[in-house]
């Protein structure tokens, strides 16, 4: 598969998770970067977002689904990288049964910010099983939390 094809199937996932997923437009997450080497996915603290209304801090369900998307996402990276002979009808169809079999989360500190971004790295790669390890940090670079996520591929 040419790097240009890789490029192309990865900018089609990107669009389905960034502007046709309901939830993740609620939560207003933008998918800022999907390639080869990561994704990176931005969410704006806003108040419908907060968790403790006392600390004004962000939700922690708000700070999994981040960390388990992009684990999805950098997962299926770690997929189309893994052969370079995928047709994009097999990668279409891995796309569709893409899921998340187990999601650990470490919550390191309260999610105070004002942009949180998520990023991950592939674990380990497989033809139908692969690990992800992602990381959620604020505007100021504060780790707000680490995740790893098992996900189906295939």
């Amino acid at each position: 598969m040419s790097q240009l094809i890789q490029q192309e199937t990865l900018r089609r996932v990107a669009e389905i998770f960034d502007q046709h997923v309901p939830f993740h437009n609620l939560l207003g997450m933008d998918i800022k970067r999907y390639d080869m080497s990561g994704v990176e996915i931005e969410v704006q603290m806003k108040p419908e977002l907060i968790g403790n209304i006392h600390q004004q801090i962000l939700h922690g369900g708000v700070t999994a689904t981040v960390l388990d998307v992009v684990g999805g996402l950098t997962a299926f990276s770690g997929l189309v990288a893994s052969r370079d002979d995928w047709s994009l009808e097999e990668l279409e169809q891995r796309i569709k049964t893409l899921g998340t079999i187990d999601l650990r989360v470490d919550y390191l500190r309260p999610g105070r910010g004002e942009i949180f971004t998520g990023t991950g790295t592939v674990i380990r790669a497989g033809n139908r099983v692969s690990v992800s390890r992602m990381e959620l940090h604020n505007e100021k670079g504060d780790h707000i939390a680490f995740g790893t996520g098992t996900y189906m591929v295939g």
